[in-house]
């Protein structure tokens, strides 16, 4: 019997624990996705319990003790910090084959150095030592990202923000880490929800252009992208329900945002129409300035509407999508390469059953500009787990070039979920490892070092453009 998360986790031969030790475990971390509060970064802060870096906003977390029974006080309501980190602790020990269950014990390890395992009855122990552990010097915000080996962080903004905790974090010489914006505009795009207007008169505002039209609402994101620009933006993100192409003229896209400015609500086409114009009015600027675009894809969100009423949004309520046409998405990435204004791309499907469609549409708009020009993104949310992650990286490699993939991104709300990259460097490896040891590609680890070391680093940092 193998020791529990040993130094050889999930590295199941000699020839993974090689890979992993000796090439990818000290890589440095470009953490190119994340939702990480840049202001915390900026003030250092430190935290008073585990419960405030664990359970705050994590709504992974919260969906497990809520398929635990746990009385909503005890996740999101008034329930003191210990009684919050007990409930979590019950659920933990349940959650055999969960990826939380690993990346939770990862980070008490690493961050805390305990070698146990938290479940009910271990919990005051956990709860004591974390917290000793959180008045230290070591433990503010900024000495955990040191700690973790990062290099430069990309967090997500909308088209408004100011970015003035970017600004100061720059300007601070006494932290090194590189944290940058990525432009967010999903609250342009969605001209169905209710509040469109009001967000339409900040961008005003805030871009001395009047919006009065979509061309002028083009012209307002366009001022606001360069601004983000001379911040040090290079990364642009969108969440989509899926990724729609249905083509209209201008006269028709001019006429439903007209529609919408009046107080009108739209059809279901016409929402779609506006967006596949927006899509594509952004791809031919990301296109001109060299920044990446991603399209997150796939995900129904805000499900339980009792629940949503009283929480709100990203409160652990969303689930897969199971409608994502993938010639829709063919077309738009070809919309824009007919008239060679494609920009790179990553496209991360919610849906692990698109990995094979992801794979050849990739495949079909490659060309000489960028390695890897377009990119299958990492496993993600529901599917960052360890079948997950390798359901998707070889079906990357059945289909496209393994070698050439920019790796993992945390996509997280804590400072201690640098972890996953640990595991998904031990998941790569024993895969990749498991070849080698299966005589499916040689062991020629000149080649096999550049592999390991470009999907941990040095293939995003080649890809975005970061000058680390």
């Amino acid at each position: 019997m193998k020791q529990f998360m040993d130094e050889d986790f999930l590295l199941s031969s000699e020839t993974a624990k090689k890979l992993y030790h000796e090439y990818a475990a000290a890589m440095p971390i470009v953490d190119y996705h994340c939702h990480i509060n840049p202001q915390e970064i900026f003030e250092d802060r430190k935290f008073e319990t585990i419960t405030q870096v664990w359970l705050g906003g994590d709504h992974y977390k919260w969906r497990q003790m809520r398929s635990n029974g746990i009385d909503e006080r005890y996740i999101t309501g008034d329930a003191s910090d210990r009684e919050k980190f007990q409930k979590w602790a019950e659920t933990l020990e349940k959650a055999i084959g969960n990826p939380l269950y690993h990346w939770s014990h990862l980070e008490l390890n690493k961050y805390f150095g305990y070698k146990g395992y938290l479940n009910g009855d271990t919990a005051e122990e956990v709860w004591n030592l974390c917290n000793e552990k959180l008045k230290e010097d070591g433990m503010t915000v900024r000495n955990m990202i040191r700690q973790s080996n990062v290099s430069l962080i990309c967090t997500t903004d909308d088209p408004v923000d100011s970015l003035e905790w970017h600004k100061k974090i720059a300007a601070d010489d006494s932290f090194d880490v590189q944290v940058l914006p990525a432009w967010r505009p999903d609250k342009a795009m969605n001209l169905e929800k209710p509040d469109y207007a009001d967000y339409l008169k900040k961008l005003s505002e805030v871009s001395g252009v009047e919006v009065k039209d979509f061309e002028s609402l083009i012209e307002a994101l366009k001022v606001r992208m360069e601004y983000f620009g001379s911040v040090g933006c290079s990364v642009s993100d969108h969440a989509l329900e899926y990724v729609m192409h249905e083509p209209a003229s201008k006269e028709e896209i001019e006429s439903i945002f007209a529609k919408r400015a009046g107080g009108e609500s739209v059809t279901r086409e016409e929402e779609l129409k506006f967006k596949t114009a927006f899509m594509i009015a952004l791809g031919r600027e990301y296109h001109r300035m060299n920044w990446v675009m991603q399209l997150h894809y796939g995900c129904k969100r805000d499900n339980n509407k009792f629940r949503f009423n009283q929480l709100g949004p990203d409160t652990g309520y969303d689930c897969i999508n199971n409608y994502a046409p993938s010639a829709q998405m063919a077309d738009l990435l070809n919309a824009l390469v007919a008239t060679d204004e494609l920009p790179k791309t990553i496209l991360y499907s919610l849906n692990p059953n698109d990995n094979a469609a992801i794979g050849t549409i990739i495949g079909c708009f490659q060309d000489t500009s960028a390695v890897g020009k377009i990119q299958q993104g990492s496993a993600w949310w529901f599917n960052d787990h360890k079948a997950g992650m390798t359901e998707q990286m070889i079906s990357l490699a059945n289909l496209g070039l393994l070698g050439n993939f920019i790796g993992m991104l945390t996509d997280s709300r804590s400072f201690l979920s640098y972890t996953r990259h640990e595991y998904f460097r031990r998941i790569m490896c024993d895969l990749i490892g498991g070849w080698v040891e299966n005589g499916e590609y040689p062991a020629d680890y000149k080649a096999l070092e550049k592999i390991v070391k470009g999907i941990s680093y040095n293939n995003a940092v080649r890809y975005f453009e970061f000058d680390l």
